[in-house]
């Protein structure tokens, strides 16, 4: 089936987004997390009308507060004029009413938690309070976008945009179609990435798409290394930067991304596909359990394999 799924992948690749693509004029992001509130400054920015959608007043109002400080600095070192700035300011709405903010949209992106019990029951709602016609895309990074798809009953709309972190600098959106995906939905969101400044690459709905599938392992494995003393954290890191030109070594890099969520997408993958070696690091997944039963979660706590000061490590 996968092989079926890449080959019209490959195939739409080439095709043009100018013919039967449907214009998208205005988005909604649902999730005001890093993810979800950089996608709406991103859109804004580029000229669309979009809407942000969190049940929480309060997230939302942190991500306004994040979005317009990202804005202020972009202007102060003229990277954004005055006008950009003000534009995509008029650009935004927010909202705690999913129903009425997904009225109108084109496009609605989702980038809610990682958890895929509650992106089902998202997207089985999402199905019907949109029509046909509105493109329902996931953020996730890690799972099914089938399994998403035919919860909202309407598969041939939706698909994955993988975005990466930070989301206004990172290039890459990663355009994940599943076999139902329809070709306009396809071309309609391809169109939607260029116009944003960022490069779609096409992909089939694999685990972990094409990066993560890459990724994870390689952060997993040294992790590995690290729990039956192959070598040290810093010493696994400078070889593989100095050794493969990486600019993050794996083990800052699963400190970096949060080594609960690395844990999180192994565990899935190893509950999903139980004979792929691919996924099989035990020493790994033992040393990932007690630094997250610790809180050793890496950047956003402080404190993983190393010691961090917001984004810098110490």
């Amino acid at each position: 089936m996968f092989a079926k799924v890449l080959q019209r992948t490959v195939r739409r690749s080439f095709s043009s987004t100018s013919n039967a693509a449907k214009e998208i004029k205005k988005i909604g992001v649902v999730g005001m997390g890093s993810m979800g509130h950089g996608i709406v400054q991103l859109s804004a920015q580029s000229g669309f009308e979009v809407v942000a959608v969190d049940l929480d007043q309060n997230v939302i109002d942190h991500a306004m507060s994040s979005i317009n400080g990202s804005l202020d600095k972009l202007q102060a070192k003229g990277k954004l004029s005055e006008e950009v700035v003000a534009a995509a300011r008029a650009n935004i709405t927010t909202s705690t009413d999913l129903g009425a903010a997904a009225e109108d949209c084109d496009l609605i992106i989702e980038a809610i938690v990682e958890n895929l019990p509650i992106k089902l029951a998202f997207y089985k709602d999402l199905g019907g309070l949109t029509k046909a016609g509105q493109i329902l895309a996931s953020n996730t990074s890690s799972y099914p976008i089938t399994e998403m798809a035919n919860a909202s009953g309407r598969p041939e709309d939706v698909c994955g945009l993988h975005y990466f972190n930070p989301v206004q600098i990172m290039k890459l959106v990663e355009v994940v179609s599943t076999e139902h995906t329809s070709q306009q939905t396809v071309d309609a969101v391809t169109a939607y990435v260029e116009k944003t400044g960022k490069v779609g690459v096409p992909c089939g709905d694999s685990p972990g798409f094409i990066v993560n599938r890459l990724l994870v392992p390689y952060i997993v494995q040294g992790v590995a290394m690290v729990a039956r003393g192959d070598a040290k954290p810093d010493d696994i890191d400078l070889a593989m930067r100095l050794g493969a030109g990486y600019p993050m070594g794996p083990i800052t890099l699963s400190d970096y991304v949060g080594n609960d969520i690395n844990l999180a997408v192994m565990k899935g993958w190893v509950e999903r596909f139980p004979n792929d070696p691919a996924f099989q690091a035990p020493e790994a997944m033992e040393l990932l359990e007690e630094m997250v039963a610790a809180g050793k979660l890496g950047r956003k706590t402080g404190e993983g394999f190393f010691k961090w000061e917001g984004n810098k490590r110490v």
